[in-house]
């Protein structure tokens, strides 16, 4: 899982896309698409959006639900928690 999760994060589109939702989650694939193209300039096409947002919620980092017809994307920082932990946990071994 660990793995997924720094694979994910490699790609500057997916941070991108990770940092839209931290500014503002429950975002459709249509409000996404449209915040990278006016604040980030990308021109990608729903499609590759799609294909990044499948990769990171197979890393879960971003959880996805439906409402009606709509589907919404929304940050889930538990992974990246669980990373935090076993590196800077109260059992970290400490830099000497």
């Amino acid at each position: 899982m660990t793995e997924d999760v720094f694979r994910a994060l490699a790609d500057p589109t997916r941070r991108r896309i990770l940092d839209e939702l931290a500014e503002r989650g429950g975002q459709s694939l249509f409000e996404i698409c449209t915040r990278l193209a006016t604040k980030h300039g990308l021109g990608l096409s729903r499609q590759a959006i799609s294909q990044h947002l499948a990769v990171l919620e197979s890393a879960g980092l971003v959880v996805s639900r439906r409402q009606g017809r709509y589907k919404f994307h929304d940050l889930d920082t538990d992974p990246l928690e669980r990373i935090l932990t076993r590196w800077l946990g109260p059992d970290a071994p400490e830099n000497t």
